[in-house]
């Protein structure tokens, strides 16, 4: 196994190796399009390199190079399946790819942040990490009898995760291709906006502490309970769980996806409401799957609360839900003028209002009916038509403003409804949003 480049000069070079590494200029062509070429306009092999080279440097790479990696996987579904089959595999091991720290510098972490009588209190501390993530890794230990899991961030992982995000940013035009319809540039200035909070332990076990008590008792999510939190070292409770929603979307049934699926985007819009902060990030390793007594579908767990939004009314703006209400009543001359108000349309621009239900209407489709089947036919469908100049979606699209209130919240949701279409799961959306989103049941 190669080991994880620390220096800022070597991992510079590997990233700025990238957009050459897999013939970046081949794949330039296809822009932001997605479904815009021929599927021979991209050959299969050139694309099993691509993948294999990029999501094994962002894998060995962790820090700021995984994270990009992690968040642009949860668009894998928007990708035509031409394009996003020879990925798929690459993305799934994304996850677990780095090689781990010497159990020597993980004990020596322990005893600066815990003190150095840890060990009386921390014991049987698992050499062999449970789980890596892209600026830590998981052990787990025993501490008053019972199992719990250390969170330990690697050595100077705020410099490396600083110094990828800037060279990622630098090259994402170049990384783009492999992603058409993604607009990686924008994700990366997203992750950097928000470094140091997910650097700093304490915030995520304050977090971690607010989830955990608004789901003490829930049926359906389980939140472990913090223990104990430091700069650089979080201890937890022990999730006990064979895997997590990536096994669902590679090869659950479709009792397994409708129910999970459901739990899942209940937490992602609920949440909020409950605890004034939204998980923000859906990446489907956080969800540890919890199956019944004889292995019916269960709870689910949820992990990794470093990326949360805090929320200043203390949950989800209620405009956003009168926003999609409007939309499904199909008044598109009042939506226009709702977006206007809330700057999602500049006052110099101009927007027509059947050129907008042309662009929403197919969004705003599973909020309209009682159940909903997400699919990946689904979601390549929407970035194709949105990403075709010749339509009327395109136009649109391109003059729509994002406020900045708005943006991670869209990001999130974005990446939520690309699990759900991953798993292709079929849930009472409507519903859901009726019960959890503020303005959008009717009053």
């Amino acid at each position: 196994m190669k080991k994880t480049p620390r220096s800022a000069a070597a991992r510079t070079a590997r990233l700025a190796a990238l957009p050459l590494g897999y013939a970046g200029r081949t794949a330039l062509g296809l822009g932001k399009r997605i479904g815009g070429a021929p599927a021979d306009a991209v050959l299969s092999e050139l694309q099993q390199r691509t993948a294999e080279q990029l999501f094994r440097t962002l894998g060995e790479l962790k820090g700021g190079a995984m994270k990009v990696g992690q968040a642009m996987s949860i668009f894998e579904a928007a990708l035509p399946d031409e394009l996003s089959a020879p990925y798929r595999d690459q993305l799934t091991r994304l996850q677990d790819s780095a090689p781990p720290m010497p159990t020597i510098t993980v004990r020596q972490i322990l005893s600066r942040e815990l003190g150095p009588a840890y060990a009386e209190h921390l014991t049987d501390l698992d050499p062999v990490p449970a789980a890596a993530a892209s600026i830590g890794q998981v052990h787990r230990a025993r501490r008053d009898g019972r199992d719990v899991a250390v969170k330990v961030q690697y050595p100077g992982a705020g410099d490396a995760l600083r110094n990828d995000l800037r060279q990622l940013s630098r090259v994402a035009r170049g990384i783009g291709p492999a992603f058409p319809g993604i607009d990686v540039k924008p994700l990366v200035e997203e992750l950097q906006a928000r470094v140091e909070e997910e650097l700093d332990y304490h915030l995520e076990a304050e977090a971690q502490r607010v989830f955990a008590a608004a789901y003490a008792d829930d049926p359906d999510i389980v939140v472990p309970g913090v223990l104990a939190g430091t700069g650089e070292v979080l201890v937890s409770e022990w999730l006990d769980s064979p895997a997590s929603l990536a096994k669902v979307i590679r090869d659950g049934s479709q009792a397994e996806r409708d129910h999970y699926g459901e739990i899942f985007v209940r937490f992602l819009f609920g949440g909020p409401a409950r605890t004034g902060m939204l998980h923000a990030d859906p990446h489907p390793g956080n969800f540890r799957l919890l199956p019944g007594a004889d292995g019916e579908p269960g709870r689910i767990g949820v992990l990794d609360y470093g990326a949360v939004a805090r929320l200043p009314d203390g949950g989800l703006p209620r405009s956003l839900g009168a926003l999609i209400r409007i939309a499904c009543l199909d008044d598109y001359e009042e939506l226009a003028a709702a977006l206007r108000e809330e700057g999602f349309i500049k006052e110099s621009v101009s927007i027509d209002a059947e050129r907008l239900r042309s662009y929403l209407s197919p969004f705003i489709e599973p909020a309209r009916a009682e159940t909903f089947t997400f699919s990946r036919a689904w979601m390549q469908e929407q970035f194709k038509r949105v990403n075709d100049p010749r339509g009327d979606a395109y136009p649109v699209m391109l003059r729509l403003n994002l406020p900045p209130a708005y943006l991670l919240i869209h990001r999130t949701w974005v990446g939520g409804i690309g699990v759900l279409s991953q798993l292709g799961a079929t849930i009472p959306f409507r519903s859901i949003l009726e019960e959890s989103l503020p303005g959008f049941a009717a009053t």
